[in-house]
This record gives C-alpha cells, sequence and structure tokens, in this order.
C-alpha cells in the first residue's frame, strides 16, 4: 500500500480539486440563476407591454402607433429567445460543473477510504506485534517459573 504522506498529498490535492469545482459550480448557478431572473423580466416586460397594446387599441389607435407597437413586441419576442438560449446554456454548464465537482469528490472520497484503510492495516499489523510480543513474554516467564 502506498505510504501515508503520499495518500495524504493525495488527499490534498484532491480536496483543492474539490474546493475549485465547488467554487466554478456555485459561478455556474449564479449565473444560471440571473438568467432566469432577466427572462423573467424580459416576459414580464412583454406581457405589460402586450397589454398596454391591448387597451390601445380597445381606446383606439394610429396605424403608426401600431405598427410601433408590434415591432417593439417583435423585439422583445426576439430578445426572450436569445434570453432563453442564455439560460439554456447556463443550465448545460451547471451540469457539467455538478459532474466535475461530483467526480472531483468521489475522488477525494476514494483517497480517504485508502487513507483509512492503511491506517486499520497498520493499527492490525502493531496489534499483532503487540500480541506476539505479549505472548512471548508469559512464555518466557512460564518457563523461568
Amino acid at each position: 500500500m502506498a505510504n501515508t504522506s503520499a495518500l495524504e498529498t493525495l488527499i490534498e490535492l484532491a480536496q483543492r480539486d474539490s474546493d475549485a469545482a465547488a467554487k466554478r459550480l456555485g459561478a455556474a448557478l449564479k449565473a444560471v440563476e440571473e438568467a432566469e431572473q432577466k427572462l423573467n423580466m424580459l416576459l414580464g416586460y412583454r406581457q405589460d407591454y402586450a397589454d398596454r397594446l391591448d387597451q390601445a387599441q380597445m381606446a383606439g389607435i394610429t396605424p403608426f402607433a401600431y405598427a410601433n407597437f408590434v415591432a417593439f413586441v417583435g423585439k422583445l419576442d426576439n430578445a426572450i429567445n436569445g434570453q432563453q438560449e442564455v439560460l439554456k446554456h447556463t443550465k448545460y454548464k451547471s451540469e457539467l460543473e455538478k459532474t466535475s465537482w461530483q467526480e472531483s469528490e468521489r475522488k477525494r472520497l476514494s483517497y480517504r477510504t485508502l487513507t483509512e484503510r492503511a491506517a486499520a492495516e497498520a493499527l492490525r499489523v502493531e496489534n499483532k506485534r503487540d500480541q506476539k510480543m505479549m505472548d512471548d513474554h508469559a512464555a518466557r516467564t512460564v518457563r523461568r517459573s
């Protein structure tokens, strides 16, 4: 089995990797949240503008004003579509970062398990050595008597 200091070094490196992956995951989740907020803002603005168009049509609106309303709603629709793509991309990126973090955590935990097994093996060997020493001592004591 690998020596303890090598395993400790691997655990330390894996911990750093896991911490870095966690930070990247946090940033990716924040980007998703911000993209969702922007999309919701655009959707709310579009709904508000569409409601204004409906009210203006009921009150009477010039063809020029109607064309401006429709053009602006079209621009909002384009912005909404663009923001939906941004959101889709940020969600994909956050899933990649989540997978990366999970892999680094799995690696870190496997090194920790190796360390625990090495410690348990060392304890078993030490206990066996102590038991042999006690048995030898008891045997010498019995022979002297």
